[in-house]
């Protein structure tokens, strides 16, 4: 009985390291960015050793993806399954971007900094296709991108972007609640053509 106790409690503390891992590694990429965010820097903000990092994430690519599922798990992108049951375009429109500009603004330090690397880090990159490329497909195809003449496309693509949403809601000073109604009426015209 001792035995199983001791390697139950060894196991969970496995697993408090290895979250307290990738809270210290998230917290770094919201702050400095994943590029900039070594594992050094990790292991000192997890208060753990080097070589206990690499126990746990042998590399770059396992700690990114680790932190990504969290990340995923905890905070999830706005599902588009919920928008298609919405006929009205226009409504569409309104819900999924306010549920999308929402969620940018929970989580703009951290998708600003994970964007702004994945131009020009390879591996970042290759994991943000991977763990929000079917995501962001997901909204393209909800919103209709799919069929819409190419116009109408680039508009709804103008429209999902995190720099959109941060130009209009931070910079321009409306708040995501607005910057989602100005993008809508922005994207109405082109809306009510592709309408049947």
């Amino acid at each position: 009985m001792t035995r199983k106790y001791t390697l139950r409690r060894r196991a969970e503390q496995q697993a408090e390291t290895r979250q307290r891992i990738v809270e210290a590694a998230m917290a770094l990429h919201g702050s400095a960015g994943p590029a900039q965010t070594t594992f050094s820097m990790v292991a000192e903000k997890a208060g753990v050793q080097r070589h206990t990092l690499y126990a746990h994430f042998p590399d770059e690519k396992a700690l990114l993806l680790a932190c990504s599922a969290h990340h995923l798990e905890t905070d999830p992108p706005p599902d588009p399954a919920l928008w298609a049951a919405i006929a009205d375009r226009r409504v569409r429109l309104r819900t999924a971007l306010g549920e999308i500009y929402a969620w940018y603004e929970r989580n703009a330090e951290l998708v600003g900094s994970v964007l702004r690397d994945a131009e020009h880090h390879a591996v970042l990159r290759e994991v943000t296709e991977l763990r929000f490329g079917p995501g962001f497909a997901a909204w393209r195809a909800a919103l209709g991108a799919e069929g819409a003449g190419t116009a109408e496309a680039a508009m709804l693509e103008l429209a999902i972007s995190f720099h959109t949403w941060r130009t209009l809601a931070l910079h321009g000073g409306l708040g995501s609640a607005a910057a989602a109604e100005a993008m809508v009426v922005a994207l109405l015209p082109a809306v009510q053509e592709a309408m049947p």
